[in-house]
């Protein structure tokens, strides 16, 4: 993504948006991590810290912001609805505040629940 301003050119790259949006997210209460399906066995993996980008993904809107999913595994027990506003609210507020640019949308998919 690219903005022109009176100084110059700022290009924000997509892994800026999955890095943020994946420590946002894993920072909530009640997930265990990002997830990914494995094309091999069809399976889904929790994600270590470092590739945890890999469960987001960044849509670039025509307007000038962006829409975001993210396919997470959360503790068992825990409130859903609850955990995955919480996502939402905190996600959209870190890469508004780190970034400038508008979240549209926060999808989150629960794919997985695991104990403790």
């Amino acid at each position: 993504m690219k903005f022109q301003t009176e100084k110059g050119q700022i290009s924000i790259s997509a892994d800026v948006f999955t890095n943020i949006t994946g420590a946002a997210a894993t920072s909530c209460f009640g997930v265990k991590g990002m997830a990914i399906r494995s094309t091999t066995d069809g399976l889904v993996h929790l994600l270590r810290r470092e590739s945890m980008a890999k469960g987001v993904k960044v849509t670039y809107n025509e307007d000038e912001s962006i829409s975001l999913e993210l396919h997470i595994i959360v503790e068992n027990g825990v409130n859903l609805m609850a955990t995955s506003r919480a996502i939402m609210n905190t996600v959209r507020y870190q890469v508004s505040r780190a970034t400038g640019v508008e979240v549209k949308s926060v999808d989150v998919f629960v794919d997985s629940m695991v104990n403790g």
